[in-house]
C-alpha cells in the first residue's frame, strides 16, 4: 500500500494533512500527521517531530496543542505518529488498560511474545518513518531535524535523542517520563515488551542512558506542578540529578499550578518551537 492521504486541512496559511500507509516494521497499517507551513517552493523546511503520550493517536497534538500557528510563522514542518501499532491481530493489554498496549508503545522494539512482533516502535520512529518523509515529503530538510514529546512522548524524545545523537539538533519534552524503569508506568511496560532483565530496561530509559555515558548538547523540559503524576510517575528530579552528575546542560522550567494535560502543552508550545527554530539554523 503506497502513502494514502486520509485529510486535509488548510491551517494558519499551511496544511495539515494525515496519512497512512503500510509498515514494515510494524508489521501494520500505520498513521501519521504532517503540518507544512507556507515558503518558498525552492525552500527545504526544518523537521520537527513531536510524540504523544499515552492513549494518543498522530491527532491529539495536531488538534489540541495550537502550534501550526508558531510553526507557521517560523517556518517548521510537523510530524506526528501514532503511538503505537493498531489492527486486526495486533495484541492488546488484556484488561484493557491505558498504560499498555494500544496507544501505549513506549517508542522501542519489544523483544518478548506476543508483542515482538508488531510493537516495533523504536524502528518505526527512528529508521522508517523518517526515510519515508524523506522521500515523500521533498520540502523536508532532513539534515535539520527536532525532537520533542509529551508524556511517554517525551520519554520518546529524550531517548531517542540520546540513542541517536547525530540525528536531532535539539530535544525537548512536557512532563515527560525521565525514568520508566523506575515507576509504574515503565516497569508495567518494560516486564512486558522487555522481559524481566533489567539491564534491558535501561537502553530505553533516559536517565539510564545519561548515567550509562549517553550525553545531548542540551535539554529543554517543561513540568507542571500541579500534574498529578509529578511523584508517582515523571520524578523530574532523577533527571535533574543525572545531567548535573554528567554535565548535561539542563533547562528544567516547573510551571506553578499547570497539570498535565494540553491546556498544559499549547501554553508553552510556542517557546519550544521557536527554541528548536533557533537551533536549527
Amino acid at each position: 500500500m503506497s502513502l494514502e492521504t486520509l485529510a486535509t486541512h488548510r491551517c494558519f496559511g499551511g496544511t495539515q494533512s494525515f496519512y497512512r500507509h503500510a509498515s514494515a516494521a510494524t508489521g501494520t497499517l500505520m498513521r501519521f500527521g504532517v503540518f507544512t507551513p507556507p515558503h518558498a517552493k525552492a525552500a527545504r523546511v526544518p523537521v520537527l517531530w513531536f510524540l504523544a503520550g499515552l492513549t494518543c493517536t498522530e491527532e491529539n497534538f495536531a488538534v489540541k496543542a495550537g502550534a501550526q500557528r508558531a510553526a507557521s510563522e517560523l517556518g517548521l514542518i510537523l510530524i506526528t505518529p501514532d503511538t503505537s501499532p493498531r489492527g486486526d491481530g495486533v495484541p492488546d493489554d488484556a484488561e484493557g488498560a491505558y498504560d499498555f498496549g494500544l496507544g501505549a508503545g513506549f517508542y522501542l522494539d519489544a523483544t518478548q511474545q506476543p508483542w515482538a512482533a508488531h510493537y516495533r516502535m523504536e524502528t518505526y520512529i527512528a529508521h522508517e518513518l523518517p526515510a519515508l518523509i524523506g522521500a515523500e515529503f521533498p520540502d523536508a530538510d532532513m539534515a535539520r531535524q527536532a525532537i520533542s514529546g509529551h508524556s511517554m512522548g517525551g520519554h520518546g524524545a529524550l531517548t531517542l535523542a540520546l540513542k541517536y545523537p547525530g540525528r536531532f539538533k535539539s530535544v525537548s519534552a512536557f512532563a515527560p517520563i525521565v525514568a520508566p524503569s523506575q515507576v509504574p508506568w515503565g516497569q508495567k511496560a518494560f516486564s512486558h515488551y522487555l522481559g524481566p532483565d533489567r539491564t534491558q530496561w535501561r537502553q530505553h530509559d533516559a536517565v539510564a542512558l545519561i548515567e550509562d555515558g549517553a550525553r545531548a548538547r542540551e535539554l529543554l523540559v517543561e513540568q507542571g506542578t500541579a500534574d498529578p503524576w509529578l511523584e508517582t510517575q515523571l520524578k523530574p528530579g532523577l533527571l535533574e540529578a543525572a545531567c548535573a552528575a554528567a554535565g548535561v546542560p539542563l533547562t528544567m522550567n516547573r510551571r506553578e499550578g499547570y497539570d498535565h494535560g494540553y491546556f498544559f502543552v499549547s501554553s508553552f508550545i510556542d517557546a519550544h518551537l521557536a527554541w528548536h527554530r533557533a537551533r536549527l539554523g
